[in-house]
């Protein structure tokens, strides 16, 4: 097979160079690299030089091959660094990232406390900001493992409401000065697909799960289009920064969607966006009506639908087929009955886009499969690659449907790693077997589409190619991998974040893979990726990141 890539390889450098004039100035030939790319007829091909014209690749090989046809072309000496293809996200929150990086981040403190002391640090660092707003807490964490309260923040931050949701985005934290200004009280009945949580006597202790949160969050004084533009600024350096050429981002709004046009019109934008319409309502119905968008460049494609069905597991929101382990009485929060996604999956594939369905518990999956099975058999296959994701508790008698329907499985190799210290009690020791099962879907032929869902994860990949090979937290816990029956190898892994991903966004043919035709999306990187210690993976280091054959992160500046 490896023979059969290199003459497919060859054949296609030496026709392109064929009619290629050796004189162009445009023609840039990068070499001495250590470069690896995974090939769409399979495989993986190992080459030292990289030559693109117009943002296109137009061979790869070794130098002594290709130097004779590209002579007096620019050349750049990669110095035997490692290179790869342009990693691409399958399911992230842009706008999400910009504006987390505007706000008060408190991501990843081990316990209560000393989340509320950055929290009182930001408060005090921004003494006129009327409201107090950030997140990515994380109380799994924390030694005592339970919801933290309204008095907690309270005992630091009393004079302004804040609000603060938690890793998942499923859940907020709110103290009670922002409960007070929302009218919540221990009488308020919850909402439909939320809820208000209370303790043992019934008062409400200021933490709100899903349709909950919007109680308070509707009150918060919305961001200037002056903020959304510098958070977009700020998301796209951190993007390239981090080696993303590519971003599926899963909800994008008729403001957001504007705003990336404009930028990308503008020659602002610096990762290719995928964007996935937020819902099948309102929003969708303005964005579709020229149907599917896609821009010569492909910088910016329209041409997806994300929809929602449950919660998250953490906050216990995921819809179960029965009761969480460690919550009698609780099956999560399914957002609405079968027959109201299948009539949303009919409208967005009836009008030419693919559905990406957010579902993470099993009843949750089985509901969606249900729907897309119903729907395939009134519409039939019309190469929309409908999506599922997440997929992350998946009863293993649904795992096969997958495959039988044809649905791509967008999975997020990190959130295994975030949520092994509590998924199992979540579920228990039967239905983890089907939690994260990426092995299982691989096997079967499933197309999984791998991505982070930042900021509910770190935006860095290769966190999510670590978790993916490793199924360990950094430190290396547990011992030889959780589950690590499921792990994926490296090029698995790869192909996940690359080619997969890219068939989600039905750009295999152009993105995924330095192959001639294909965009120069690519990366360079401080060690090699194929042979360096498992336990390094997580500590590569981004030096380039070039986007249609133009620089846009260089570690260097």
């Amino acid at each position: 097979m490896k023979f059969i890539n290199l003459i497919i390889i060859l054949i296609l450098t030496f026709l392109i160079s064929c009619t290629t004039s050796t004189k162009d100035n445009n023609v840039k030939v990068y070499f001495n690299v250590n470069g690896y790319t995974l090939l769409d007829s399979g495989g993986l091909f190992e080459f030292d030089t990289v030559v693109f014209e117009d943002g296109k690749v137009l061979a790869v090989g070794t130098y002594d091959e290709l130097d004779h046809y590209y002579s007096g072309a620019t050349k750049i000496d990669g110095m035997g660094k490692t290179m790869l293809p342009g990693l691409i996200d399958a399911h992230a929150h842009i706008m999400g990232l910009g504006e987390g990086l505007l706000s008060a981040d408190i991501t990843g403190f081990r316990t209560k406390e000393a989340t509320l002391e950055a929290l009182s640090m930001f408060a005090d660092q921004n003494p006129d900001s009327e409201w107090i707003v950030g997140g990515r807490w994380n109380h799994t964490f924390w030694p005592e493992n339970e919801f933290p309260n309204a008095s907690d923040i309270d005992a630091f931050i009393s004079d302004r409401p804040v609000y603060l949701t938690r890793v998942d985005g499923h859940a907020a934290w709110v103290n009670s000065k922002a409960l007070e200004l929302a009218g919540i009280t221990d009488e308020t009945p919850d909402p439909q697909g939320g809820a208000i949580l209370r303790d043992e006597n019934g008062k409400a202790t200021g933490i709100l799960i899903d349709r909950a949160m919007g109680l308070v969050n509707s009150l918060i004084p919305g961001m200037n289009e002056q903020d959304y533009r510098r958070a977009l600024e700020l998301a796209l350096e951190n993007i390239a920064k981090m080696g993303l050429t590519g971003v599926h981002d899963a909800g994008v709004s008729v403001d957001a969607f504007n705003r990336y046009r404009d930028f990308s019109e503008n020659g602002r934008l610096t990762t290719r966006i995928y964007g996935m319409i937020s819902g099948a309502g309102s929003t969708f119905d303005e964005l579709s009506a020229g149907g599917p968008y896609s821009q010569p460049d492909e910088m910016l494609t329209l041409r997806s639908v994300k929809l929602y069905s449950d919660g998250a597991l953490g906050s216990r929101g995921a819809a179960l087929k029965e009761d969480y382990s460690d919550d009698p009485g609780n099956r999560g929060l399914l957002f609405e009955e079968e027959d109201v996604f299948y009539n949303q999956i009919l409208k967005v594939s009836q009008a030419g886009f693919q559905a990406g369905i957010h579902a993470i518990g099993d009843k949750a999956n089985y509901v969606i499969l249900n729907a897309f099975e119903r729907a395939n058999k009134v519409l039939g296959d019309h190469g929309l690659r409908h999506r599922i994701e997440h997929s992350q508790i998946v009863d293993v008698d649904d795992i096969p449907r997958f495959a039988e329907i044809d649905i791509i499985a967008s999975m997020q190799p990190i959130h295994a790693t975030s949520d092994m210290n509590m998924a199992e009690d979540r579920v228990g020791p039967v239905r983890i077997q089907g939690g994260y099962a990426w092995r299982t879907f691989l096997d079967q032929g499933t197309v999984i589409a791998a991505g982070s869902d930042f900021p509910v994860e770190p935006v860095n990949p290769f966190y999510g190619l670590y978790a993916a090979v490793s199924r360990a937290d950094q430190d290396g816990n547990p011992e030889g991998g959780w589950y690590s029956e499921q792990s994926l190898t490296r090029e698995e892994a790869l192909h996940g974040f690359t080619l997969g991903a890219a068939y989600a966004g039905h750009a295999e043919e152009r993105l995924g893979s330095l192959e001639p035709g294909k965009w120069a999306d690519f990366i360079l990187i401080d060690r090699d990726f194929f042979t360096v210690d498992e336990s390094e993976i997580w500590q590569i280091q981004v030096l380039e990141t070039w986007v249609g054959g133009q620089k846009v992160f260089d570690s260097s500046n």
